[in-house]
């Protein structure tokens, strides 16, 4: 991750429009359709009296009209036409959607200017501090503000505003028209005052104007008191950390957590920043992270934001956070972007979690906009994990954040029994333990722990046999249609080819013409039929993609997992067997280690203390002896120095430019690149007919090379190049 390095600042100034950026003829093109407030262009009747100038950000994905655009508020709209609002305006001979920005008195722009065709919610959905919040982060990587909008602010959902409206009204009673109009002037709070860049500050009531919704558990500074230390009484910076965020101020870690009650952890902090009177917004990866913070935090007032909420109870959620009504946010990725008003803290739970990386353009990762927004806020910031990244290594190694772990003692009396495979006196009593894929040693632990409770065994791949291979040559199996790979969904099924679909019934091997397949990998569910015949009295449980199962109880059961989708064990598992290590640590990935440490690490954080933690991968690799020591710091620290000596992210920022051979060489034709920039291909990727290119700049230069790769795809955009190519800043899958 980049420290965020600039300071906070007005929102006008981030919005601002570069002198002679607008061209002649930006009529016919839907840009600004001209001229002075005073000079009213069209029909529609009047403006309006007072700041007839509305800038609009206009929903387009084209790069080189990544920018506001000025028309009139018709004097019929001067009221529901606030800053935030959600508008409808003709662009490009189009009636697109938008979100007024700001209220002016008068345009630069020497041309005549079109209406606004209408005021689609005099909602304030974006906030100030949200709008700068994008502008950066599309800046950030190379991308555009309506892309980062489409992310921060959830789709309107009418009956669900119009609800709010009247319970609130209810509440209040009469509402002052201005009032109603909600927050006129970016960067001023609800009771007058102004917070620098723009930030909207702590939610208060004033003369009626939003109360809270009837049976909203809203709470307030002087309804949360100050949590003891709970959790963080075990490690030795725990309390100082607590004490920084009750006081307002914004203390920036990065937290190595114990085995067990993160959750726990988690919500003694936001209950600290709440009774320090400013918001908090934490982010997980998935659905049931979330279920855990949010029973946590029960009492507080806060909101939980998941994508299965239904888009209906999600605009409900959100709009309490937005009128103030809540000051905490518990959510999946999307959450980062909540409008929490005066934030204070924002936490990251398991960044190294793929599924904090944004899949949709501009492709943000949530510990980078978690980073730029604490930055921007002056709020603190924790970046929490039983593993570490080396992210978060190089945010503690550049001074921006500071580490907390716990104390040796108190981690080796919670952390698991760590059993490699490959233990000299283990290899002496089973010659065959190397190669079987489940050895005497891994036997034991679970026939140990049934005894004692549920048992869990992580498998790397899912399904029943994910990868088939001839059995006379062992040459992979292949579809005869489309030569993609032949997986089985059964015991007594036929392969299909994973890529289109097919059944391959009659299996022909082109390179020895034999007929039979064996596995090669095999998944969570052949791995659970094979264990429920050696223990045939113990119930065998799955837990995936397709099914997910959220907590066992303490009664003895074998849980099939594959790694994310391990249950919560009451009381704690009472073994944990790692199985195929091989199959995570053999992946071409840069991250494979990290990746590989973080996923058992996790694992193991669900044992209970002392119970058998057996890993079936080599005992002499650096990232099994991570595992063993239960160390992810001093392995985040080398693996942060290697891709240093190597020049990969995050000691380097690198952006991957790929499509068509003719795009991406079109692409790094027309960009200008930073001096120091060094470009790598571009070379074949796995699509079809695709290709990639690298480059690579020092740290120091990753805004200008970001901003050198959004010009020039804003000049292809121009020009209307046909070759689409993707802008991807430091991605998670460099290779």
């Amino acid at each position: 991750m980049s420290e965020p390095t600039s300071q906070p600042g007005a929102q006008e100034a981030l919005l601002a429009v570069p002198e002679g950026g607008r061209a002649k003829g930006a009529a016919r093109e839907g840009r600004v359709a001209g001229g002075r407030a005073a000079r009213a262009g069209g029909p529609g009747g009047e403006v309006a009296a007072e700041l007839p100038v509305a800038r609009v950000v206009v929903d387009t994905q084209l790069p080189h009209l990544d920018r506001p655009f000025d028309y009139l508020v018709p004097a019929s709209l001067a009221e529901a036409a606030v800053p935030g609002c959600r508008v409808r305006v003709r662009f490009a001979g189009k009636l697109v959607d938008g979100f007024l920005l700001e209220r002016a008195a008068e345009s630069g722009h020497d041309g005549r200017l079109a209406r606004l065709e209408r005021v689609i919610s005099p909602e304030p959905v974006l906030t100030p501090e949200i709008a700068a919040l994008a502008r950066e982060v599309a800046d950030r990587y190379a991308g555009t503000l309506a892309d980062v909008l489409r992310l921060a602010v959830p789709p309107r959902h009418a009956r669900v505003e119009a609800e709010a409206a009247r319970a609130a009204a209810q509440a209040a009673g009469p509402v002052r028209p201005e009032a109603a109009a909600g927050d006129a002037v970016p960067g001023e709070r609800p009771g007058g005052g102004a917070r620098p860049g723009g930030d909207p500050g702590p939610a208060q009531e004033e003369d009626g104007e939003r109360g809270p919704e009837p049976g909203a558990d809203a709470a307030r500074a002087e309804d949360v008191a100050p949590p003891g230390p709970g959790p963080w009484a075990e490690y030795p910076a725990g309390a100082s950390f607590l004490r920084a965020l009750a006081e307002g101020r914004g203390p920036r870690a990065v937290w190595t957590a114990l085995p067990g009650g993160w959750a726990e952890a988690v919500a003694v902090a936001v209950r600290a920043t709440l009774a320090g009177g400013r918001g908090a917004v934490v982010v997980v990866p998935d659905g049931r992270d979330v279920a855990l913070v949010d029973e946590a935090l029960r009492g507080t007032g806060h909101v939980a934001l998941t994508a299965d909420l239904g888009p209906a109870e999600r605009y409900r959620r959100w709009l309490k956070v937005l009128r103030g009504q809540a000051r905490a946010v518990v959510g999946t990725r999307a959450a980062m972007f909540a409008p929490v008003r005066d934030l204070g803290l924002a936490v990251i739970w398991d960044d190294g979690d793929d599924l904090h990386a944004e899949p949709h353009a501009p492709y943000p990762h949530a510990r980078e906009v978690l980073g730029l927004r604490a930055h921007r806020a002056g709020a603190g910031m924790l970046v929490g994990g039983h593993a570490r990244t080396a992210e978060g290594t190089q945010l503690v190694a550049s001074g921006w954040a500071h580490a907390i772990t716990p104390d040796r003692s108190r981690l080796r009396a919670r952390a698991p029994r760590v059993v490699p495979l490959g233990d000299d006196a283990e290899l002496a009593r089973d010659g065959a333990a190397r190669a079987a894929r489940l050895p005497t040693m891994a036997w034991r632990a679970l026939k140990s722990g049934l005894e004692k409770g549920p048992v869990l065994v992580q498998v790397p791949r899912r399904g029943y046999l994910p990868a088939l291979a001839c059995r006379r040559c062992r040459a992979a199996a292949r579809c005869a249609h489309c030569r993609g790979p032949l997986a089985l969904r059964g015991g007594h099924a036929a392969p299909y080819c994973r890529w289109c679909g097919r059944i391959e019934g009659a299996f022909r091997c082109p390179s020895c013409g034999g007929h039979h397949v064996r596995a090669v990998v095999v998944g969570a569910r052949r791995t659970a039929e094979e264990l429920g015949r050696a223990f045939p009295s113990t119930k065998v449980r799955t837990s995936g993609r397709d099914a997910v199962v959220d907590r066992v109880g303490p009664e003895p059961a074998l849980i099939v997992a594959t790694p994310g989708a391990e249950p919560v064990a009451e009381g704690g598992y009472a073994a944990c067997v790692l199985l195929d290590g091989w199959a995570l640590l053999g992946r071409p990935d840069l991250r494979v280690n990290e990746e590989a440490l973080r996923r058992w690490l996790n694992a193991g954080a669900l044992a209970r203390p002392g119970a058998p933690l057996v890993v079936l991968a080599d005992g002499a690799l650096p990232v099994v002896q991570a595992l063993l020591r239960w160390d992810p710091v001093t392995h985040a620290e080398r693996e942060l120095a290697d891709r240093a000596e190597l020049g990969f992210p995050p000691a380097v920022r690198m952006a991957t430019l790929t499509g068509s051979p003719e795009g991406v060489r079109d692409l790094l034709t027309e960009v200008r690149l930073p001096p120091e920039a060094q470009v790598l291909g571009p070379v074949p990727v796995g699509e079809a007919g695709q290709e990639r290119a690298l480059v690579r700049v020092p740290r120091s230069a990753g805004t200008a090379l970001a901003r050198a790769l959004k010009g020039a795809s804003g000049v292809r955009s121009a020009r209307k190049a046909p070759e689409v190519v993707r802008v991807r800043i430091d991605p998670l899958d460099l290779i």
